[in-house]
């Protein structure tokens, strides 16, 4: 693992291999009926590894031994302010954005709060940057209260959010994905104010279209 120093942010660069079933929306979609094993979205977006010869005689494998099945591995860059408030995760294909429901809704919620709307342009702007047309919110809850109610409040936050999204975002032909997902597909410990408080979040992918970051590091660092 290695580290990098940024104003007010932690950096970390860790390897992630997921496999998952990617569900793309038409307008403003919703198919909450379907379950993925993880959100769509966080699929390796990786290209194919160079193929090895397991033959070659530079290969120090033990005699009988084999080559393990190749993976692909996504690198992810994930900063997160040190309020835990708002968490970017870049891959080389893709840029999410997770902000948590505190700094958008009061409590149990779907109406945002003075700060919202500012936060959400500011991610809106990139997606401009970006020239992105295919846009993922996903909302998610912790695990307190009924799983119905907590899937209904996700997907309302979720709607809130791209319906703000929408009011600064030029991209022309833009897809919405919205989906609501409750407490499924969390974050941190469930046990702890601290981890329901991360799992409590929206969370909005798109394509990175320009090898520069520096246009989200603004909207990465806000409080």
């Amino acid at each position: 693992m290695t580290k990098r120093h940024r104003p007010a942010a932690s950096v970390a660069v860790i390897g992630l291999v997921m496999a998952g079933v990617q569900a793309v929306g038409v307008g403003v979609a919703s198919a909450d009926d379907v379950k993925p094993s993880v959100p769509p979205g966080t699929e390796p977006s990786a290209a194919a590894p160079v193929p090895i010869d397991s033959n070659a005689p530079g290969l120090k494998i033990p005699q009988g031994g084999t080559l393990a099945p190749i993976k692909v591995l996504d690198i992810a860059e994930v900063v997160e302010d040190l309020g835990g408030e708002q968490r970017r995760q870049e891959t080389n294909q893709t840029v999410m954005m997770a902000l948590q429901s505190e700094v958008l809704f009061p409590e149990n919620s779907a109406v945002f709060n003075a700060q919202a709307a500012a936060r959400i342009q500011a991610i809106a702007q990139e997606i401009n940057t970006q020239k992105a047309t295919r846009i993922r919110v996903f909302g998610f809850t912790d695990d307190q209260g009924s799983y119905e109610h907590g899937k209904e409040l996700s997907k309302q936050r979720a709607d809130a959010v791209q319906a703000e999204l929408a009011k600064t975002v030029t991209v022309s032909g833009v897809v919405y994905d919205v989906r609501g997902y409750s407490e499924d597909y969390p974050i941190a410990d469930n046990s702890t104010e601290e981890g329901r408080k991360k799992n409590r979040r929206v969370e909005i992918t798109f394509p990175r279209t320009t090898g520069s970051s520096s246009a989200a590091g603004s909207a990465a660092g806000g409080s």
